[in-house]
């Protein structure tokens, strides 16, 4: 999967795509990553990525000209690929396991564009983005930080990322119900222990436990969760 980002401060993410999985799926060549430095596709001496809003206000606006310069380049090095543009942005659709799972089955060519300031020109989301993607409903100081959060969530699910034990099937959210609880040694820690059938070695048993927990936990901290199933199943 090739998966490109726009920064105006790339140093922001070169650190995260280099540890855990995101570093796993590169050197396994399942997820090319890149990042590109917008100030790159400036003009002036001062690589100058926003300026004043026209009707005046607070804030800075990010210019149009080096975003569509940026992905022009990007283009240049894929002739041919088609490229699913997202904008990071509280505007946007509200991110969930859901589209991260419809992101990677799809595979496409993703270049995410990272906002920053006061927001961006209307000219870029109307001409070049394919999507706004929100992920919730609060204010951050930049792009980058939702964009690894997105990034991160779509290439564990890519095949081969993650190993057997790590397999993102019991995942919360994965099947509409959060995870069951875990446990590992010792079995008994300043006199809290351990449930019982997760020391008994009765697989089916231990299946029904934790199908039953995440049901509990479910209904006790997301109780949304099970009322969109039922919506979606009707």
């Amino acid at each position: 999967m090739k998966i490109d980002v726009v920064t105006a401060f790339p140093e922001m993410l070169t650190g995260i795509f280099e540890e855990s999985m995101m570093k796993q799926a590169r050197e396994k060549e399942i997820a090319e990553i890149r990042v590109w430095d917008l100030r790159r596709f400036t003009t002036d001496r001062h690589k100058t990525v926003d300026d004043y809003p026209y009707g005046g206000g607070a804030g800075m606006i990010m210019k149009p000209e080096p975003l569509f310069r940026a992905v022009d380049a990007i283009r240049d090095t894929c002739p041919g690929d088609s490229l699913k543009i997202v904008f990071l942005s509280p505007q946007g659709r509200l991110f969930s396991q859901a589209i991260a799972r419809d992101m990677a089955a799809a595979g496409e060519h993703l270049v995410f564009l990272c906002g920053h300031y006061r927001g961006v020109d209307e000219r870029v989301i109307e001409n070049l983005v394919s999507e706004e993607i929100s992920i919730g409903d609060y204010i951050l100081t930049c792009g980058e930080l939702p964009a690894a959060v997105v990034i991160d969530a779509i290439v564990r699910l890519l095949p081969g990322v993650l190993g057997d034990f790590d397999s993102a099937e019991g995942d919360s959210f994965h099947h509409d119900k959060l995870d069951f609880p875990h446990y590992t040694r010792p079995a008994e820690f300043r006199g809290m222990k351990v449930p019982d059938v997760l020391l008994s070695g009765h697989h089916a048993e231990i299946h029904n436990w934790r199908d039953q927990e995440s049901l509990k936990r479910t209904q006790k901290r997301r109780p949304d969760l099970l009322d969109s199933s039922k919506s979606d199943n009707h």
